[in-house]
């Protein structure tokens, strides 16, 4: 006799032995199933892998797997725990603080953590503030970001949050699909904080996809396929059971399936350079360099009024160093600017010579009398500091082009600014390498207005060189200028050589019988040449002296110079001296063009002289630092950290939120069921889920008389006892309660439920209030054997009922 057959009068001690498994649900905890927490355990861990391998493009460093699977490890930690103790919200809150700030020193910021373990003092004030400001710092930094920065904070506070939630919903709630919610939300989170190109998508969606669908697919075989407790028995329920199996088994296939082939049509269709929008995007706007005059055209400027001044003083420079003001690439037949055709100006940030070998240095850099937007730097900068009051403000208004090494400051530096960076110098190559090398392949605006005659002066000196190699290449244009040009700057009286560089200027340098200029030309001169025989070439601006280097070198108007860069393969950018010795002058200083130039377009006239009253570079206005940080932009950083922020919150609170809608949810749908039955069933179980949250035990599955049993036990509450009799006869008994007895019904249970509220304290009424227990057994296996117990008593009365010749109650 199984136990739904069994008398309702059976001694209690025979209903105790049937496998009702209740011993294991009294009191609604979930069971420990080791091979089902394993599978929910390691397919929550599987799915939200993908977050943590998606976060690789942003650090571009495999340091971002210890945060990222550190804060996993430690939020199904404490899922797994919090389930097995039957921890409400708000011990699992408390549990990931505390772990955040345990253990944030080791994953998220062990360069300020005792050991690298132990956290500090300044280990939880960053953990602290990192909770609101990580995600802005995140956002408004550049990719790669370093993990020096405390970026760190973002992956490993995003998986612990996530993990706990998603962990918590797979072991307590039915279906465990919930925990795919979570999961899904921690991928888009990490979509929109990461960059706009994935890590691996393929491999990602493969992972997401397949790992849900096998988890869910092996759950759903594993459940129950008949109630704990049988009404009847069969000898072919094996056989079924196998039959349902392969049958789930195989739709998981078949979805599988038909996944893998819409997912391949859809990557094969899918346009090849198409990428995805991101936060970052939108937060910071593309830096316009084109709103700054570029630093050549200042050049005589330079040579004329600050050859005795102190522009700044370096301290650190490494021998052979040069000094650089701006590298420019973009010739428009006027002048040569700097662009950002081959990389972008952003921010500044650590890390930004990655893969660049070479000797190490770290430079102090103090401002004098240079007054200008362009950044004096060296090598390619690893990284930069600004010192004294100030600091913050240049900080912000530093971008930096790690492509070209070239730096601006949009405030402008002054005298009185200092600042240290770290620099990586690349090794001077030799001769012997530089015969071997090739050109590189870079991305060099084309020049426009190039005078003819440079096509044919080029050629012809690579002609007369018999230069085949890429480095005779380069060593035939320079020597023809070192040695066919006269160096002068054209200051003295009767000089010969105008300022600027524009497409006429040059043009009549090449066409005079003797080519006179200095840096300024020579260098735009050899570059324009170089790239219209292919040669990949730019101009750079910026000071080097022969003995100063490796000391104290000071910067003046007399040791500024130009020089031109030509990029090869394995060597990088080389630089190349054109012009001619400074003592090399030319021997008819009213040397004019002549008479018969090569025909060349029309230019407009060079920019003007600026007065030499003013500091160079420096504008009249600040139209253009106005309009290059526009209000959109603000007002896009400050929606976007307020949204995350909220977010954080909101993602915080909506435990507490979800179960107080979800228990609301469930009372109103049992006091507004449709069958007048229903309602007074729906107020009894109400009755019996608030004394669950109370911590009161509740046989799961027993009879009304049982269950008011233990609770008149436990809570000295002799009206639980009648509500039950009303209950009984309410439901089971002849005819249908009226819409009075069950007004009637439900306030006597909400007198109930109040006694029990004003009996606990604050905090046992908060707990009460949160606890999952009574949401994860209502809904699971307790339910079915109710309704399986009440099925059978109902079909029990109804055929003494109709030995009697009453009408049976239907039960909605």
């Amino acid at each position: 006799m199984t136990a739904a057959t069994m008398p309702e009068t059976a001694p209690a001690e025979a209903r105790a032995k049937t496998p009702t498994r209740r011993s294991a649900r009294a009191t609604g905890a979930p069971a420990l199933e080791p091979r089902r927490w394993a599978l929910d355990l390691g397919a929550v861990a599987l799915l939200l892998l993908v977050a943590v391998i998606g976060f690789w493009p942003t650090f571009d460093s495999p340091v971002v797997l210890l945060p990222g699977l550190g804060g996993l490890a430690l939020g199904l930690g404490i899922a797994a725990l919090g389930a097995l103790r039957r921890w409400s919200v708000l011990l699992l809150a408390a549990a990931v603080v505390v772990a955040y700030f345990v253990f944030g020193g080791l994953f998220a910021l062990p360069h300020t953590a005792i050991l690298g373990v132990i956290p500090s003092l300044e280990t939880a004030q960053k953990l602290a503030l990192g909770v609101v400001t990580s995600w802005k710092s995140l956002l408004t930094t550049v990719t790669p970001v370093a993990a020096g920065d405390g970026h760190l904070i973002v992956p490993f506070l995003l998986l612990l949050v996530f993990a706990v939630v998603a962990g918590s919903l797979a072991l307590r709630v039915s279906p465990p699909a919930w925990a795919l919610l979570p999961v899904a939300a921690c991928v888009a989170l990490q979509i929109a904080l990461g960059t706009s190109e994935p890590a691996a998508p393929v491999a990602q969606g493969i992972l997401l996809a397949v790992g849900a669908i096998v988890w869910i697919a092996l759950r759903e075989a594993w459940a129950p396929t008949r109630s704990a407790i049988a009404v009847s028995s069969s000898d072919d329920e094996p056989t079924e059971d196998r039959a349902h199996l392969v049958r789930r088994v195989a739709s998981a296939g078949g979805v599988l399936a038909i996944a893998a082939v819409v997912g391949g049509a859809s990557t094969l269709l899918a346009p090849p350079h198409e990428v995805r929008y991101v936060i970052r995007d939108v937060i910071i706007p593309p830096f316009d360099i084109r709103q700054f005059p570029s630093p050549l055209q200042d050049f005589r400027i330079y040579v004329d009024e600050y050859a005795e001044k102190e522009l700044f003083t370096v301290t650190g420079l490494p021998e052979g160093a040069r000094v650089r003001l701006g590298t420019m690439d973009a010739y428009s037949g006027v002048v040569y600017n700097v662009s950002d055709a081959s990389s972008a100006f952003t921010p500044l940030r650590s890390n930004m010579a990655v893969g660049v070998d070479g000797e190490r240095a770290e430079v102090h850099v103090e401002i004098g009398e240079y007054a200008d937007v362009w950044l004096p730097d060296a090598g390619d900068v690893d990284s930069l500091e600004f010192e004294g009051p100030g600091a913050e403000e240049l900080r912000r208004a530093t971008y930096y082009n790690p492509a070209t090494g070239t730096g601006v400051v949009t405030r402008g530096l002054k005298e009185g600014d200092a600042y240290t960076f770290t620099t990586v110098v690349p090794p001077e190559p030799g001769e012997a390498a530089l015969a071997e090398d090739r050109f590189a392949r870079v991305e060099i605006p084309k020049p426009n207005a190039v005078p003819e005659k440079l096509r044919e002066l080029a050629a012809d000196a690579i002609s007369e060189a018999k230069a085949s190699t890429p480095f005779e290449k380069v060593q035939a244009l320079r020597t023809f200028l070192v040695e066919a040009g006269f160096f002068s700057h054209g200051l003295e009286e009767g000089e010969y050589s105008p300022s600027g560089h524009g497409s006429a200027r040059l043009a009549g340098m090449a066409a005079a019988e003797q080519m006179v200029g200095d840096d300024e030309q020579y260098a735009a001169l050899m570059a324009l040449m170089a790239n219209e025989v292919g040669i990949p070439a730019r101009v750079v601006m910026g000071f080097h002296a022969e003995g100063d280097a490796g000391g104290t070198f000071t910067a003046t108007g007399d040791n500024l110079h130009a020089w031109v860069e030509v990029a090869f393969e394995k060597a990088g950018w080389v630089a190349v001296d054109p012009t001619p010795d400074e003592d090399k002058e030319p021997k008819d200083q009213t040397t004019k063009p002549k008479t018969d130039p090569q025909p060349m377009p029309l230019q407009p006239p060079p920019p003007p002289k600026e007065d030499a009253d003013e500091p160079p570079l420096v504008p009249d206005d600040r139209e253009a630092e106005d309009e290059a940080e526009p209000l959109p932009g603000y007002l896009a950083l400050i929606l976007a950290i307020g949204g995350i922020s909220l977010g954080t919150i909101a993602l915080i609170l909506a435990p507490f939120v979800i179960i107080g809608g979800l228990k609301a949810a469930k009372r109103r749908k049992r006091r507004e069921a449709a069958a007048p039955a229903d309602r007074i069933s729906g107020g009894w179980d109400e009755l019996m889920d608030r004394a669950v949250d109370f911590g009161r035990g509740v046989p799961v599955g027993g009879t009304r008389y049982e269950q008011s049993a233990q609770l008149v036990a436990t809570l000295e509450e002799p009206r639980v006892a009648s509500l039950a009799v009303r209950a009984d006869a309410d439901v089971f008994g002849p005819g249908e309660p009226t819409a009075e007895e069950i007004e009637a019904f439900w306030a006597e249970v909400d007198g109930v439920v109040g006694g029990m509220s004003s009996r606990a304290s604050l905090w046992q009424r908060l707990r009460a209030r949160l606890n999952l227990r009574s949401l994860l057994q209502s809904g699971g296996l307790a339910s079915r054997i109710r309704a399986l117990r009440e099925t059978v008593t109902v079909q029990r009365a109804a055929a003494g009922r109709a030995l009697a010749g009453a009408t049976p109650r239907k039960k909605g």
